[in-house]
């Protein structure tokens, strides 16, 4: 059986290395040709990177979150034949045409982004058509019914997705809690409900979650070294002047 060595493929223009955000096959995996791989993400986009041969999988070149040069290899792909493969011109070509169509989706992803933002700001969504139909049993248009109020009235409610999730996890319905000030629901409200709610028997629903590691890749990992980066060399500095307006203050009430 021949190998046939993958490289990181030239996914644009500028670009010397790649950040892998997700597997989608392992060491022993058979696949075809034009089967999704793997995704990678540089400085402009997430690229989807297809396999150009069929075979199985012998060797991956690193883990979700790893930075594999542009040239390096990829994957190593145990195919029929003898020796190392190579290649072809046509699939060498289709290659190329494959990172110029990748390099034009990137430079007008700025355009098709504004494009769908216009379109869904501009699209009319028609209201549910409110009334239980007269086939459905009575018990179950009064269970729609509820649900649908339900959902409307958490949906009207003002509220930070911190805050919503908090409610959440403590069981509390947002549209019970009157905002101290305005109309948005705070962390300041949610605790004023549950003083409030402690001598009647309030007891948060549901279990507490565990603490769950979450592997910082992709996007997440570069706002991360950008605040860093950021918070070490841009100077962070507080000036405070004080003013003796005692005089001002004497005038400005004689000029009243």
């Amino acid at each position: 059986m021949a190998t046939f060595t993958f490289k990181m493929p030239d996914v644009g223009e500028g670009v010397a290395e790649a950040e892998v955000v997700e597997w989608y096959v392992k060491v022993g995996d058979r696949v075809e040709e034009d089967q999704h791989l793997v995704d990678v993400m540089t400085d402009k986009a997430t690229i989807d990177i297809e396999s150009p041969v069929a075979g199985t999988v012998v060797a991956v070149a690193g883990e979700v979150g790893d930075v594999i040069a542009i040239g390096a290899m990829l994957l190593v792909i145990e195919v029929a034949g003898e020796g190392e493969a190579e290649i072809g011109a046509e699939a060498e070509a289709e290659a190329e045409a494959a990172a110029e169509q990748i390099e034009d989706e990137m430079s007008d992803a700025e355009g098709v982004v504004e494009a769908a933002v216009a379109v869904e700001q501009t699209t009319v969504h028609p209201e549910p058509v409110e009334g239980p139909s007269s086939f459905s049993a009575p018990a179950e248009q009064e269970k729609n019914s509820a649900s649908t109020s339900s959902a409307r009235t958490e949906l009207k409610v003002l509220a930070s997705p911190a805050v919503r999730l908090r409610a959440r996890d403590l069981g509390i319905d947002l549209a019970q809690v009157k905002p101290a000030e305005g109309a948005r629901v705070r962390h300041g409200d949610l605790d004023a409900f549950l003083a409030y709610s402690a001598g009647r028997g309030f007891r948060p629903a549901g279990a507490a979650r565990a603490d769950e590691a979450i592997k910082v890749i992709g996007l997440r990992k570069r706002i991360a070294q950008n605040m860093a980066a950021a918070k070490r060399n841009i100077p962070h500095f507080t000036y405070v002047e004080e003013c003796d307006v005692t005089d001002l203050e004497v005038l400005r009430a004689q000029l009243n």
